[in-house]
């Protein structure tokens, strides 16, 4: 049985000690690829330098996370966008967080606007990061609704109908990760809701480490715990549940990872 882990950041100073154990844990456990965002400038080349150092398992993604939006924001996006190529396989991770901070909503929303045109434009998933902001990222996305090319809506712990709101969206999968293993976690309720094939697993590693990991740094290889709590929650085998999330990747990721020019493609 093998799966993908489609969120992880790999290039993070967290693993920098232990990167390739952390890589040899994964694939023992059954991961077969992990994608990883960039967020910032700086952290392109550090995607990209891991992704070369586990060519065919580790794939890079490319955008400015809404966190990182400062003041420079058409400055970064510009040089950015100037460092797009085949070998990125999604625009990512983008997106609208609200949960510290509105100082900069309006540039928030200006950048992940303009990181949805490249997406459409280079026929790239999205890979997006929403936190307290739904109804600002819905109205968004409405507007380029016939042309989106899907992606992944990651770190989803919302409810039914939030779940119904995102999969209007066609192409798109909710990615979920170490909270549904969470006591208080209401997903083991929502996600029999959810259609099988619209939902892919991820980590977000370091962060949101799974029970009974919880509290300690998150790593690939415990994506394993979700998808086994997720096979429980639909009331399937986990390998029926990662043959299932794997069609689901494949669907949403495949063009891009076939054009992106490596040669060495995960199997299972």
């Amino acid at each position: 049985m093998t799966f993908a882990d489609t969120h992880t950041h790999l290039d993070g100073p967290e693993f920098d000690a232990d990167r390739d154990d952390v890589v040899a844990r994964a694939r023992e456990a059954g991961v077969s690829r992990v994608f990883v965002p960039s967020i910032d400038l700086k952290s392109v080349a550090s995607v990209l330098a891991v992704c070369d150092r586990y060519p065919g398992f580790a794939w890079p993604m490319i955008g400015l996370h809404p966190e990182e939006v400062r003041g420079d924001w058409r400055e970064v996006l510009a040089e950015m966008r100037q460092m797009v190529s085949p070998r990125f396989i999604a625009i990512g991770e983008v997106g609208l967080d609200y949960y510290w901070s509105r100082e900069f909503e309006h540039e928030q929303l200006e950048v992940f606007e303009k990181q949805v045109g490249w997406a459409i434009e280079l026929d790239l998933p999205l890979m997006i990061h929403c936190r307290k902001a739904q109804n600002e990222m819905v109205n968004l996305l409405r507007h380029y609704e016939r042309d989106l090319p899907g992606g992944v809506f990651h770190c989803f712990t919302g409810n039914e109908r939030e779940a119904a709101e995102l999969l209007r969206f066609d192409g798109f999968a909710l990615g979920i990760g170490g909270v549904l293993t969470f006591k208080k976690s209401h997903l083991p309720e929502v996600l029999p809701t959810i259609p099988r094939d619209r939902v892919v697993v991820e980590t977000d590693s370091p962060y949101m480490a799974p029970v009974p990991m919880r509290g300690g740094r998150n790593e690939s290889a415990y994506v394993r715990l979700v998808l086994e709590r997720m096979a429980l929650c639909y009331g399937v085998t986990p390998e029926e549940m990662a043959e299932e999330t794997n069609r689901t990747v494949d669907r949403i990721f495949g063009r891009a990872i076939g054009r992106s020019g490596e040669k060495a493609a995960a199997t299972y």
